[in-house]
């Protein structure tokens, strides 16, 4: 299966699961409400993710467009939009697009966000100054990843902040012992990539070759082990 075709079956299993399996669930994960001590390591981990994003981007980005791809809920788009970004907000789910419109507007902010159900790829979403992709490519395989980012990076000018599942002992463990977990409980099925494959396939690739990686980070918050990393033209 080549890498194209296996985004594409990809994309069709995580839109059956966020859209229909599992939207009530991250509705729950990505508020105040109460969830169980699995799901709340996860809460935790993925607010430490989403602030290490934050700190990467300027404090203000009034002017700047920007692409959230992957936005589930809509929890770093709206903490964008508040520095003044024009936000283009990407997912595979319509009932998860639904709830970040209800409190995009809540909040006052649904002016400067535009939601939209659709591929993160598709390339008639047009330019960028800036991409996130926060915990979207991680069900992906290393080749996608790198196809991924590439066509991020053809249509971006200024950077690109995305999480990967790093490739280590303890993720491995942890997603073993998973398996024996509520089906409640249990995260869709991630990819974890060793960090170096990353690097070595963007190293190749023709567009990813003129960019780097400038910073990463790694968050483990028990169950939920993420690492952000900033890459933009060298």
């Amino acid at each position: 299966m080549s890498s194209s075709q296996s985004y594409v079956s990809r994309r069709g299993e995580l839109e059956t699961y966020f859209d229909r399996t599992a939207s009530d669930a991250w509705a729950k994960l990505t508020s105040d409400a109460p969830v169980s001590k699995i799901r709340a390591t996860v809460r935790a981990g993925r607010d430490a993710i989403r602030q290490q994003v934050l700190d990467w981007l300027p404090k203000d980005l009034s002017g700047a467009r920007l692409l959230d791809a992957g936005c589930g809920p809509g929890q770093f788009s709206l903490e964008a939009a508040r520095r003044g970004a024009d936000i283009l907000a990407v997912d595979l789910s319509p009932t998860l697009l639904g709830l970040a419109q209800q409190r995009a507007e809540a909040m006052g902010l649904g002016q400067r966000v535009r939601f939209l159900a659709g591929d993160m790829l598709d390339p008639h979403h047009g330019d960028f100054d800036y991409v996130v992709a926060m915990d979207s490519l991680i069900h992906y395989r290393a080749g996608d990843v790198v196809k991924s980012l590439s066509q991020f990076a053809d249509r971006t000018s200024t950077g690109i902040i995305c999480t990967i599942a790093p490739k280590t002992a303890l993720l491995a463990t942890m997603h073993a012992v998973g398996q024996f977990f509520p089906k409640a409980d249990k995260a869709p099925a991630i990819q974890p990539l060793a960090p170096k494959r990353l690097y070595r396939g963007m190293a190749t690739d023709p567009i990813l070759s003129k960019w780097e990686v400038r910073q990463t980070r790694r968050v483990a918050s028990t169950f939920y082990i993420s690492e952000a990393m900033e890459i933009r033209p060298a």
